[in-house]
């Protein structure tokens, strides 16, 4: 039957605001504004990495403890014992889990937002979002692990009856270096793994190398004095991760020197990633 006359309505009013999707130009500047908009969207991409990372495991977070635990133990018997490094007076497990601490936060970040986008292409491909979130989002969730390896370090501070000094008010200034610094070098190596999967091979590799590389067991004095300490300084984790310790231990840090260096590296290496990022951005859903 026909719709008799009373139950045609007219149509409602509908917005007709136009929404015009186009990619960001080499040089754009960094959309903050879009960022905020699509908030909901970072928090549940980093709630579900969180919740894939632990799901079907029997110690779940217990194991963001374990892991750095177990590591300063095998340091602590590797260059306290066998080696007999000095620790400066600090005992060597909690030396060498203040040192992990700051390089875990600084690799998880690499490796995660590095392949954050590949670990991520279909989504990539079809659908329109600030390909930033990807990797901000890999951020948040390593930083809920930081945090609770951190207060089982406070925990650890105590049992050997150690309490944290005024120093521990510079942390959050290392802390932040730290993780610029990974995000700068991650997101030059997640716009390059889109391109080349051999940077996800690759990677893995290189931070294990840095990560000897690095004081994370042993101080920077343990190096000899001249050519040799001073290419090592040029790692600019070795000022970072020497200042966090500092902090959170009370004891050694970085010298002036070596935190100016560091600070202008990180910058210069946060700048350039996001750079790059934005600069190849363009070309993500074509090539991924």
């Amino acid at each position: 039957m026909p719709a008799s006359p009373e139950t045609l309505q007219p149509d409602a009013e509908v917005d007709e605001t136009i929404v015009r999707i186009r990619p960001p130009r080499r040089w754009e500047a960094l959309d903050l504004r879009s960022l905020w908009r699509f908030r909901d969207l970072l928090l549940a991409l980093a709630m579900r990495d969180i919740k894939l990372r632990y799901r079907q495991t029997v110690l779940g977070v217990l194991w963001v403890v374990l892991q750095p635990l177990l590591a300063a133990g095998i340091f602590a018997f590797v260059f306290g014992r066998v080696a007999h490094l000095d620790s400066g007076g600090v005992p060597y497990v909690l030396f060498c889990y203040a040192g992990l601490l700051a390089w875990n936060l600084f690799s998880g970040v690499v490796l995660k937002v590095s392949s954050s986008l590949v670990a991520n292409a279909p989504l990539v491909a079809k659908v329109f979002f600030p390909r930033l979130l990807l990797p901000i989002s890999a951020v948040i969730s390593t930083l809920l692990d930081f945090a609770i390896a951190l207060v089982a370090g406070f925990a650890l501070l105590l049992a050997y009856g150690r309490t944290p000094g005024l120093a521990l008010l510079a942390a959050p200034i290392w802390l932040a270096l730290l993780l610029l610094l990974a995000l700068g070098a991650g997101l030059f190596c997640a716009a390059l793994a889109v391109a080349y999967r051999d940077v996800m091979h690759i990677l893995p590799v290189a931070l294990q190398l840095l990560l000897y590389g690095s004081p994370v067991g042993y101080t920077v004095a343990v190096i000899p004095e001249g050519l040799p300490r001073t290419l090592y300084k040029l790692n600019p984790l070795a000022a970072l991760i020497e200042g966090f310790r500092g902090a959170l231990l009370g004891h050694g840090s970085a010298g002036p020197r070596s935190a100016v260096y560091a600070i202008a590296v990180t910058l210069a290496v946060f700048v350039a990633g996001l750079i790059f990022f934005r600069r190849m951005e363009r070309q993500f859903a074509d090539v991924i």
